[in-house]
């Protein structure tokens, strides 16, 4: 026996305890998880399941409002989810949704002038069907749902009332789900746009990297092999003036050789092979072993982050490093990173001398160490960069970075 056929003349339950089930699971669904496409497949199944219809859409409103997706469906349409798409004002539900109001057809569907076929969803194979807006006062429209019976069906009001309720009681929950989804979407998109920045800042650096080793650092070698080739002249030719010119010659070989080494070091600064070898703990590592001017200690977890936020981090600690050097006037520092579920967290602190933050110890554009850079780093990847410091007691800089698995708990 169909299930139409058993369920008799009406949509209505037959008793209380139908009835609460259907309540149950419907307060089970929206409260399962914040995913749409999983929210209307579970609904549209409760509906069947409690209504004794054939088959359950759940059409929803895309954010512009001005069309209706196919978002869950009872088998065997539930492959047809996400791929139907009808303008708002086209189609019963379409009309439905442009005029709020319920439609009910108990047969001859096709020459209602607001239904339109869609092979897909195998109209021709039903006869009647009822479809309801999803509303509430509180989030408005949030879509339409359409039942749907292989034998003719005289609907009752009880029956249509019976499905308003049903779709005002999901209502709210699809609209949470829609949020969360425009959040989400929100959140991938500002992260790949991070991703898109950082890779293109490190192309530049790699770009100057490469201009630096194969011009100015080439040039100085050749440079040298010339200096040294005078050197070896001016030795060779006794005269007037011979100590002065080899004491200008080896004067002028310690300021390339100088330039060399700082060349070396711009190298290592703009491309740290490090970093994409072995990932960040490593890399802090070997950045703290290259400040030769302070002991730099280093406690670093190995888990692995993003590709980007792993090179913004760095960035921020090689810069937080070079002003320690710069400014601080410190005789040690340290660097820690600390990564959980929730975060990544970055500090980098020395026992310098310390400044006056002006009472906006997290506004690092108001300190006089130039951190804006790092800030706009910290922000590009949805982090935060505070900065805590007083006047002889040194300074604590530290970037706090959410991680993906965060974005749920952000949003409740």
């Amino acid at each position: 026996m169909s299930p139409s056929a058993a369920a008799g003349p009406g949509l209505g339950l037959p008793d209380p305890e139908r009835e609460n089930a259907l309540l149950v699971g419907i307060i089970e669904a929206t409260s399962a998880g914040p995913a749409l496409e999983p929210l209307a497949a579970r609904v549209a199944e409760l509906i069947v399941e409690a209504t004794g219809t054939d088959v359950c859409f759940v059409h929803v409103l895309d954010d512009g409002g001005g069309a209706l997706t196919l978002t869950g469906a009872t088998p065997p349409f539930d492959g047809c989810a996400g791929k139907i798409r009808l303008p708002v004002g086209e189609g019963v539900s379409g009309w439905v949704a442009s005029h709020r109001r319920p439609a009910v057809i108990s047969a001859g569907k096709e020459a209602d002038p607001r239904y339109r076929y869609f092979p897909e969803l195998g109209g021709r194979s039903y006869t009647s069907m009822v479809s309801v807006p999803m509303e509430s006062g509180a989030c408005g429209l949030v879509g339409v749902l359409n039942v749907h019976t292989r034998s003719r069906r005289d609907f009752t009001e009880r029956d249509v009332r019976l499905l308003v309720s049903i779709g005002r009681l999901v209502a709210g929950a699809v609209h949470q789900a829609r949020l969360h989804r425009r959040l989400t979407a929100r959140e991938q998109a500002a992260e790949r746009f991070a991703e898109q920045v950082i890779a293109a800042q490190e192309a530049e650096r790699r770009r100057l990297a490469g201009d630096i080793h194969d011009g100015i650092t080439q040039r100085l070698v050749s440079l040298a092999y010339h200096l040294d080739a005078a050197a070896d002249a001016v030795a060779r030719r006794p005269g007037p003036g011979r100590d002065m010119a080899a004491r200008e010659l080896e004067r002028a070989r310690e300021l390339t050789d100088l330039t060399l080494q700082e060349a070396h070091a711009a190298l290592a600064g703009l491309r740290p092979p490090v970093l994409e070898d072995l990932g960040l703990a490593d890399a802090l590592a070997s950045l703290a072993r290259s400040i030769a001017q302070l002991p730099v200690s280093i406690a670093a977890d190995t888990s692995r982050l993003p590709e980007h936020m792993e090179i913004a981090l760095y960035r921020i600690a090689q810069e937080a490093l070079q002003n320690v050097v710069k400014h601080s006037g410190a005789a040690s520092a340290a660097v820690e990173l600390r990564c959980d579920e929730s975060r990544a967290l970055l500090r980098v602190s020395d026992n310098g001398r310390g400044f006056d933050v002006g009472g906006r110890a997290d506004d690092p554009a108001s300190s006089t160490y130039g951190l804006r850079s790092m800030a706009e780093r910290a922000e590009l990847i949805g982090g935060r960069l505070t900065v805590t410091s007083r006047p002889g007691v040194g300074t604590i800089v530290t970037a706090a970075v959410p991680l993906a698995g965060d974005a749920d708990t952000r949003l409740y």
